[in-house]
């Protein structure tokens, strides 16, 4: 057999801590954790082919492209987006498979935004 579930009185007193006050909580939902997709130096790949990966992969324009093509060239790595897991990874193998077919050693990996 079913019991209904006791309702507590209310008391006049609401004080912080009163235990007749029922709150409800919801879990929070967690943002689902990012990706840094990161492009590397190499002393093979030409810049032009670089510029174009970040266009067509990364939706940038010329002028953006050509910004962090540079950065890769003179720091070595640079952050190209950030992205959840799937699209991150989705975006490295593409840049890996293209870069393969045009026989070019550009290296594309990914790591957890921190």
């Amino acid at each position: 057999m079913l019991q209904e579930p006791k309702m507590m009185s209310p008391k006049k007193n609401d004080e912080p801590g009163d235990p007749s006050i029922l709150v409800e909580t919801r879990p929070r939902t967690q943002r689902p954790p990012l990706y840094k997709v990161l492009l590397l130096n190499d002393d093979y790949t030409p810049m032009e082919f670089v510029v174009h990966v970040l266009e067509r992969f990364f939706g940038m324009n010329h002028a953006q492209a050509v910004e962090i093509m540079l950065t890769v060239h003179k720091k070595g790595l640079a952050v190209v987006g950030v992205f959840s897991h799937e699209i991150a990874e989705t975006k490295v193998g593409q840049v890996m498979d293209f870069a393969r077919r045009h026989q070019h050693p550009l290296q594309c990996t990914m790591e957890k935004e921190e």
